[in-house]
């Protein structure tokens, strides 16, 4: 879906350096010196607009977020709604997910949070998909030993692709639903997209991989 341009995003990200990092290269290693508390780091990559992250801060006051998102016309939805709820426990970067290892050392992050992240459906774009090869081999560069992923989907060809994925790679399957809002699954929190797909009667596709310790 194309996003309607704001040529505003820039200045509003700017005005907010206490939520959108705008150096986060400097805190590569020491990032739980930017919130409050040292706690467990989980963040979120392709964040949207920001409902799943925010509704995370909020329910586990005792973890640490951030919201990553490449689009500035997208973030800023994100940062409004932080500037709302001012949750000490949220940040957001405005950055690219590919070099994440410029941004995050080894062990900086607990877990990884995929949401519906673009399918890239033709074979040529497959290094594009969040769960390919590589990507795989930069979220397990910046977790903790025995790290993990969860990952939610609309796309069942995506979430069929992203399971061989994890599979080839080495990644202990930990938990899988081919019908999230029919399972007994407690404590899902939908996405922007998550309600506009399920609302149409598609089926959310949900998993968690770990990596194994080395």
């Amino acid at each position: 879906m194309r996003q309607r341009n704001k040529p505003w995003a820039k200045d509003r990200m700017n005005e907010y350096p206490q939520y959108l990092i705008a150096n986060p290269e400097q805190h590569k290693g020491k990032w739980f010196e930017v919130f409050e508390k040292n706690q467990p780091l989980h963040i979120e990559i392709g964040t949207g607009k920001g409902r799943f992250i925010t509704g995370m801060a909020k329910a586990n006051p005792d973890i640490n977020y951030i919201g990553i998102e490449l689009i500035e016309s997208i973030i800023v939805c994100a940062l409004d709604k932080l500037i709302e709820e001012e949750l000490p426990n949220l940040k957001l970067l405005n950055v690219n997910a590919a070099e994440l290892e410029k941004y995050f050392a080894k062990g900086d992050v607990d877990r990884v949070y995929l949401n519906f992240s673009d399918p890239w459906p033709k074979v040529r774009h497959e290094k594009r998909r969040l769960t390919f090869d590589s990507f795989l081999r930069v979220y397990e560069n910046i977790l903790v030993d025995e790290g993990e992923i969860h990952f939610k989907t609309d796309n069942q060809g995506l979430f069929e692709y992203s399971l061989t994925s994890f599979s080839k790679y080495g990644l202990l399957l930990t938990y899988v639903s081919l019908d999230l809002h029919q399972s007994d699954f407690i404590g899902n929190i939908m996405t922007e997209y998550e309600e506009k797909f399920s609302n149409k009667g598609s089926r959310i596709y949900r998993s968690e991989v770990k990596y194994r310790k080395k």
